[in-house]
């Protein structure tokens, strides 16, 4: 009875806590799909993995890394085949390691030798030459650079790489497949027994390479990756025209453990697809999903196994040669520019090689965990066990008694996924729980308190006219932490203005130039709101904005510059609109410093403003007025470079600002450095060596320098302004105490 007029009460808050439960339990049961639980689970496992990782260094695995050095000593990838035939000998004699894979496609054939074109001339203008034919004859073994790499790979424990196609588009297929990974599978193998990826075409080895090398396996990372497209499973075997082929680091493994075989373990000794459990190598068991896929046991971050340069292999300087002998060696790439890099659960940017390495790794040592495939009855029971217990006890708890279960809840369900994790190799949901046991106490503590809207309006007040009502929503969740008094700290000023706005508004009616105004200054506001800027003040067609207050951000130097860049892009966009209504284009200038600067509400008794003041503010404006100068659209500070560290930029020079005696060095940023091209990078080091030649007065090489960078790019006229700056110098050279610094005497 009492259970039944409790129930009455709080009728309204019970059933409102079932309509938020009900849609979880749904997605654990497979009835509805919440993408947004598939991403917290991912997250939560990313987590796990991170908190159990052993993060050392594991020897009996070894990267042999085609890096920047490689290529910079041994030339461009890729190599002719007697280097790699070479570089196979000394592996296997000289460094007597045990087992190689490559992460490496060797599809077409080697003409680098020129025995084809030898081939061509005996067979045409050279044919009746007998003296050529002879000599062709006595090259021709060592021309064929195909089967000095084939003749390399014979009766060694050697893995080679090709990759499988998915999907509906028909490429021709190149090279050969290699056999099929033997099974201890009685009778003609059913594939259909098996719920693996389905590849639709390959691109395989030259069929001469692939008879001589002992096995093969398939190194394509991104069939299964997840939908944030981070790599965290392997599918361990592949499908093709009705046969099974195993991955590279199956391959290599079963070489590395003497196994000549792998076995397919299932449930209850029941033949499905869905009921394979594991893939048996030996005495190691590897647990495997519906798609055969296993969990890569990541160990840490990038250098979790010891990397050596193929450079150093093949020009015999390896300084551990010990570290090779009896390891596994995986050939594969790091140089940015051989594009196998990957995002992974430890690191954004992975090594694709060394994905495999921690696979190879794992299978070994017995570290893949198990995702059962009974997950649902795991998944579910909790949330249904969570669901009756808190939605009957939550409404009759006082806040802390509330708060206590919850925590008490959430740390039981962390602390036995983790034992299980750590002690049972058991991969089990975890976030779906969590996130109802959120979910609820959020909503019974919310229920009644709309108290909180009044101080979400007060604060809308003093700061929406500022900040965008994403930082207000923030800020409102403790609204005692912000005011309009005046106070000292760290921020990113920027400053934008338009170029040659007189000139425009000369061309346009009073109407026209409102409507210009408000078309640029909309979408320029949008931009800094979304990367969490305040707006300070609008001065005609400037803009001021800064980041870091009123909401305290560690990021502000970031955000700031990300919102500069997005300025530029989307006023590019708006070219288009403006020229049919028959406006000119706007061009814009953008300035950005990172200092100390006071923030708060200053101005007269008649009229206030929440703005910023100081020294680091009027050089962010400088710098504004700077990019005229430099023939740039964005100039930042060498403080607002160093907050931000992971973005490329070039350095425009060292100045001095009128007004200031001390010289700053400022800079073009060009973006995150992971997305920039290798070209710009390498243009990047030339500018640098040009600007040091300049700054130590060595003027013939400096304008040869920036010659060359003209020359590669005629329209950036900052390398004209140093050509002219040089050929000045030149004439009138610099005092003895010049310190490279420019002085602007001119705001």
């Amino acid at each position: 009875m009492r259970l039944l007029g409790f129930c009455k009460r709080h009728a309204l808050r019970i059933g409102l806590s079932l309509l938020l439960a009900l849609p979880i339990l749904f997605n654990a049961l497979g009835w509805l799909d919440l993408e947004f639980v598939g991403r917290l689970e991912n997250y939560a496992y990313d987590l796990r993995l991170q908190w159990a990782m052993p993060d050392s260094v594991d020897k009996r695995i070894v990267i042999l890394d085609i890096d920047e050095k490689s290529l910079r000593e041994q030339g461009q990838w890729p190599w002719s085949r007697n280097k790699l035939a070479r570089m196979v000998d000394l592996l296997f004699d000289r460094y007597q390691i045990d087992t190689l894979g490559f992460d490496i496609l060797f599809a077409e054939r080697d003409g680098s030798s020129g025995l084809g074109t030898l081939e061509q001339l005996a067979q045409g203008p050279l044919r009746g030459d007998a003296g050529f034919n002879t000599a062709l004859g006595k090259l021709k073994s060592g021309l064929d650079y195909d089967q000095l790499f084939a003749n390399s790979l014979k009766d060694r424990r050697i893995a080679l790489g090709f990759y499988f196609r998915q999907g509906e588009k028909h490429e021709p297929n190149v090279g050969n497949l290699p056999p099929p990974p033997p099974t201890q599978t009685t009778g003609a193998f059913d594939a259909s027994l098996v719920g693996a990826t389905v590849a639709t075409g390959f691109t395989a080895n030259l069929p001469q390479l692939q008879t001589n090398g002992m096995a093969a396996g398939y190194f394509d990372l991104s069939s299964l990756q997840d939908p944030d497209g981070v790599i965290r499973r392997l599918p361990l075997l592949q499908v093709y025209d009705g046969t099974l082929y195993e991955t590279l680091g199956l391959a290599v493994a079963r070489l590395a453990s003497r196994q000549a075989t792998i076995k397919l373990d299932y449930a209850n000794g029941e033949k499905s697809a869905l009921a394979l459990e594991n893939i048996k190598l030996g005495k190691h068991i590897i647990p495997v999903d519906s798609n055969v896929a296993a969990l890569v046991p990541y160990r840490g971050r990038q250098g979790s196994f010891p990397y050596v340069s193929a450079s150093d292999v093949l020009q015999g300087k390896v300084v551990e040669p010990d570290v090779l002998r009896g390891a596994i060696v995986l050939i594969g790439a790091t140089a940015p520019g051989l594009n196998d890099l990957r995002t992974t659960p430890v690191q954004e940017i992975y090594p694709g090689v060394e994905v495999h390495a921690n696979l190879i790794a794992g299978i070994l040592d017995d570290e893949v965990k198990e995702r059962p495939t009974s997950v649902t009855g795991y998944e579910v029971a909790p949330l249904a066990l969570v669901t009756l217990l808190l939605v009957l006890a939550l409404p009759a708890l006082k806040p802390l008694a509330a708060t206590l279960l919850t925590v008490g809840l959430v740390a039981s369900h962390v602390a036995v996924n983790l034992y299980l994790w750590d002690h049972d190799n058991l991969c089990l949901p975890v976030a779906s729980v969590l996130l109802l046991m959120t979910l609820l106490f959020v909503f019974n503590m919310s229920y009644g308190f709309f108290v909180e809207a009044r101080g979400k309006r007060l604060l809308t007040g003093l700061f929406g006219q500022y900040v965008p009502p994403e930082l207000v929503d923030e800020m409102s969740k403790d609204p005692g932490a912000y005011s309009l008094a005046g106070e000292s700290r760290e921020l990113t000023v920027l400053f934008s203005d338009v170029r040659g706005f007189t000139t425009i508004s000369e061309g346009l009616d009073p109407t026209q130039l409102t409507g210009l105004m408000n078309e640029f200054l909309t979408p320029m506001t949008r931009v800094i709101h979304h990367h969490r800027g305040t707006i300070d003040k609008y001065m005609g067609d400037a803009i001021m904005a800064f980041w870091g207050a009123p909401v305290n951000d560690p990021q502000h130097a970031r955000y700031a510059l990300q919102a500069a860049m997005a300025m530029i892009a989307d006023l590019d966009a708006l070219q288009d609109r403006f020229k049919a209504k028959g406006w000119p284009p706007i061009r814009i200038g953008v300035g950005l410093n990172t200092g100390e600067m006071t923030v708060g509400n200053m101005g007269s008794e008649f009229r206030l403003a929440y703005t910023v003041m100081g020294d680091a503010v009027n050089l962010g404006s400088r710098l504004e007025g700077l990019t005229k100068e430099y023939g740039v659209q964005i100039i930042v500070s060498e403080f607002t470079r160093t907050a931000v560290p992971d973005f490329a930029y070039r350095e425009l020079d060292c100045v001095r600002v009128k007004g200031k005696a001390k010289p700053v060095s400022i800079y073009e940023p060009l973006g995150p450095l992971s997305e920039c091209a290798g070209t710009v990078l390498d243009e990047l080091v030339s500018h640098e060596a040009a600007l040091r030649a300049y700054r130590e007065q060595n003027w013939a090489l400096a304008q040869e320098r920036f010659k060359g960078l003209q020359d590669r790019d005629p329209q950036r006229y900052l390398y004209q302004l140093y050509a002219e700056r040089i050929t000045h110098f030149q004439q009138h050279p610099p005092s003895d105490n010049w310190d490279g610094a420019f002085t602007f005497t001119t705001k």
